[in-house]
């Protein structure tokens, strides 16, 4: 399958979907933050100076994926309908962090969502690294999609 983003001289170009039919689209985003316990814990008890992280980061994710067209340059703008981000744990060293993002457009929000998780997942960052430099970020990945020409997406493994 030929890329979108090339026009004939081989330039990059913002793909044109006015001739696309409006679909509801979804998209669902998720990505592992990991960490020393001890941060893991400081957390979930809501103890670190800065504030609460997961807020924090759940605004940031919202924020995030609206401002995806100022991030990725060949991203189209887009009424965004809705965005959801989640956290998860799994009581050791990792945060999950994962975005669902819905539109009813002429294009996906498969970059809204993966947009979203990062800079929730940056936020936690920055809101710990006074106790937890080495923390590491990732993988990311869509997770699902539905919606548009392509049909639906679903991941078939899970992230660990």
């Amino acid at each position: 399958m030929p890329l979108t983003h090339f026009n004939e001289q081989g330039r990059a170009r913002m793909v044109d979907v006015s001739d696309k039919t409006d679909t509801k689209r979804s998209a669902t985003a998720r990505t592992t933050v990991t960490m020393e316990r001890s941060t893991l814990e400081l957390i979930k008890q809501g103890k670190l100076a800065k504030g609460d992280v997961l807020a924090v980061a759940q605004v940031a994710g919202i924020m995030a994926a609206k401002k995806t067209p100022d991030w990725i340059p060949m991203c189209h703008p887009i009424p965004i309908t809705g965005v959801d981000i989640s956290f998860a744990d799994d009581g050791e060293r990792r945060l999950y962090i994962e975005a669902t993002v819905k539109t009813t457009g002429q294009t996906g929000v498969e970059m809204e969502a993966l947009t979203a998780v990062s800079a929730a997942a940056l936020t936690v960052y920055d809101m710990c690294k006074a106790v937890d430099k080495a923390m590491e970020l990732g993988p990311t990945v869509l997770v699902a999609k539905t919606g548009g020409k392509s049909g639906d997406f679903h991941r078939n493994d899970t992230l660990s």
